[in-house]
């Protein structure tokens, strides 16, 4: 490993020449040991390519099948819009709520600020506001996946209405989707609850937490502890939504019940593993390089018209001051929205591959629908 080394003198020469180097020499260390741990990455990467091709091969199938359902039904990316906005107004309704009930405490001027108040949570009061913040959780998950078993639906009903094997192409209804997701709200409750359940104790366990991290001071054991049990908690929350994305999706094909179908996805999924892995390993790469794609250019758009207006010119009359909470900004809206949008491209591919799983269990190995994509490489 390249390494610089420079003795300092007698009369302290070189001191601060040495330190420097010295940060070098460590930096060069951990370039070498991130490079070398990329490089096993990304060889146990392409073992996995390879041992599993075919597995791939479906892979790319499904997700090239999922575009195309959407470049079939474009008026499906207005779901998510229209049920982010409806989680928009019910935080804003909760937010007057749960003000309501904060005042409910007793509420006194503060002892050395007259302008400022103290309030002190009582016990029934305490109560009520946790129940509300479990309220407004369940809700918001509720709208969440009511949205995707739209998308799940309407996908579905293009894998059924296509025969690909004759190369012919159905279509997507997506209102069959809407009267579907009123039909099966029960479900949709169900699944919505069991991860307010999940991410109302991981936010109890933050709160709890970050008060055990401030009173042990500056203790590395402690704040080691709240880390891994807060990557733990996070895996979970990560699992049953997941879990619960599978079994609305194959409901969404045989209209089951929810926990019936949560098995029966289960025992798919074993049977399928392979190409389960791939295809929802394959898509949330995608969708992530797309939400990067995204925020880069619209990044780039910012800086560029910065730039022609003279905003990052310091002797211009607009001039800005700092760039930094711009950009920022605009990065994290730009993030958010193609985050929205393209959850349409993850959920349609869990759905089609759900899909085509079924229609060959059901007809013994081979299958009699889908889009023609499928039958490229899944023959």
């Amino acid at each position: 490993m390249l390494s610089i080394e420079l003795k300092k003198r007698e009369d302290g020469t070189f001191l601060e020449e040495s330190q420097e180097l010295a940060d070098l020499n460590q930096k060069i260390m951990y370039l070498y040991v991130f490079t070398g741990v990329s490089a096993v990455i990304t060889l146990i990467y392409m073992c996995l390519i390879f041992c599993n091709c075919t597995a791939l091969k479906k892979a790319i199938d499904v997700i090239d099948a999922a575009s195309d359902f959407l470049a079939k039904t474009p008026w499906i990316v207005l779901t998510p819009l229209l049920f982010f906005l409806l989680q928009i107004i019910a935080v804003k309704l909760w937010l007057v709520s749960y003000f309501f009930v904060v005042s409910m405490n007793k509420i006194e001027p503060h002892s050395t600020i007259p302008q400022m108040k103290t309030f002190e949570w009582e016990p029934e009061v305490k109560w009520m506001a946790i129940y509300m913040f479990f309220g407004i959780l369940w809700v918001t998950a509720w709208l969440e996946y009511m949205c995707k078993f739209i998308i799940m639906v309407s996908s579905t009903t293009y894998y059924f209405n296509s025969n690909g094997a004759e190369g012919e192409e159905g279509s997507a209804e997506v209102g069959t989707g809407y009267k579907f997701a009123i039909l099966h709200t029960g479900s949709l409750a169900i699944a919505a609850f069991i991860i307010a359940i999940v991410r109302l104790i991981r936010t109890i366990f933050y709160y709890i937490a970050r008060k055990a991290e401030e009173s042990s001071g500056d203790n590395f054991a402690v704040k080691a502890i709240v880390r891994c049990a807060e990557c733990v908690l996070w895996c979970i929350e990560k699992i049953c939504d997941y879990i619960n994305s599978s079994a609305l999706a194959y409901q969404a094909v045989t209209g089951e019940d929810f926990c019936e179908s949560a098995w029966k996805m289960l025992l798919l999924q074993i049977k399928y593993v392979g190409t389960f892995t791939f295809v929802n390993f394959f898509a949330k790469v995608f969708v992530f390089m797309g939400k990067v794609s995204i925020t880069g250019a619209n990044l780039y758009t910012c800086y560029a018209l910065m730039k022609a207006f003279g905003n990052l010119d310091e002797g211009s009359a607009n001039s800005v001051s700092s760039t930094l909470p711009i950009f920022l900004i605009v990065g994290a809206v730009t993030y958010l929205a193609a985050s929205v949008f393209l959850s349409i491209l993850e959920t349609a591919v869990l759905s089609m591959l759900t899909s085509h799983a079924i229609d060959l269990d059901i007809n013994n190995g081979e299958p009699k629908y889908g889009p023609p994509t499928f039958y490229e490489n899944f023959a």
